[in-house]
């Protein structure tokens, strides 16, 4: 996943760096920001926002504090790069929740393993499902919102599992979990399988899935996972109930009921930021249109077109 990186830099010296050093590593994304343009780097959710306090011509404890006070940002990494050394100043810089205090002249090896770390120490945190290593619901919320803002179009995939609570049932929560993390590696193999995308997979919780897309072929990407999946699917059974294509459950009464193997549902949300203005707007028709996919037999997914 491609990491976005902002840059307050009114002269453009210290993004000129980084990008030098992080050339090799196509992933990180470095966005040079003028002071003046803040409101921008705010709104676009960076995955980290470094300040180089001798070329903005703002004062850095106000930058710091207004970064702090936006709530999509308030968790942003922020890093200061400055040749103010006076400790009283750095402690001032650090008291506004200043993650990390680079002193100049740059020591550029320096500089690269720090960046480098916090983008890894974040991408592990971030990781909020220990079962999938997927992003959950606070990243997929603010996915949503920044390309809202960004005005981009874009496709929302919202995958869940059918009768899977069945399968628990008679195979236990464990092999319920390997199903999880099954579906999880389908849908990220297949939605990041898009050359030079910058799409996203999400883990809502139990079977409920979403991958955020690029504007691309939907359609492919979603038989592609189905295919997948229902060729995968079966190790997880025995084989008597692959012979017979369902499972047998006792009700609360004694009677056996029969449930169909496990499929997968896709509903596919395309969204135009002229009529979507909000994550809470796309979970609604999201829902409508995964209420149609379930109702098809089997594995399906459905594409809600846009409607200009």
């Amino acid at each position: 996943m491609i990491q976005d990186i902002y840059v307050i830099d009114d002269k453009m010296e210290l993004s000129t760096t980084l990008k030098t050093l992080f050339e090799d590593m196509p992933e990180y994304r470095f966005i040079n920001v003028k002071a003046e343009e803040l409101t921008l780097a705010l709104r676009n959710i960076p995955a980290l926002i470094i300040i180089d306090e001798d070329n903005t011509n703002v004062n850095i404890i106000d930058v710091c504090k207004t970064i702090r006070k936006d709530d999509d940002n308030n968790i942003t990494p922020l890093a200061v790069v400055s040749s103010n050394v006076e400790k009283e100043h750095r402690i001032e810089v650090l008291q506004t929740s200043v993650q990390y205090y680079i002193k100049k002249p740059i020591d550029e090896q320096y500089l690269f393993y720090t960046v480098k770390n916090i983008i890894d120490l974040l991408y592990t945190n971030r990781k909020v499902s220990p079962l999938t290593g997927l992003p959950g619901n606070v990243q997929i919320q603010a996915e949503m919102k920044k390309r809202l803002l960004n005005q981009d179009i874009f496709a929302i995939l919202y995958v869940d599992l059918d009768n899977f609570k069945a399968y628990n049932d008679v195979y236990g929560f464990s092999n319920g979990d390997e199903i999880i993390k099954f579906t999880a590696r389908v849908i990220s193999k297949y939605a990041h399988n898009v050359e030079n995308s910058d799409n996203f997979v999400g883990h809502i919780g139990g079977d409920d899935f979403v991958a955020i897309i690029d504007k691309t072929d939907y359609d492919k990407i979603c038989q592609e996972i189905i295919i997948e999946f229902d060729s995968g699917v079966e190790k997880f059974y025995n084989q008597k109930d692959i012979s017979r294509g369902y499972v047998e459950i006792e009700n609360r009464k004694g009677v056996l009921e029969q449930f169909p193997m496990t499929t997968i549902s896709v509903a596919v949300v395309e969204v135009d930021p002229t009529i979507f203005k909000s994550p809470l707007e796309i979970g609604e028709v999201g829902a409508q249109v995964k209420h149609r996919a379930k109702s098809i037999m089997g594995s399906a997914y459905v594409i809600n077109r846009r409607k200009m």
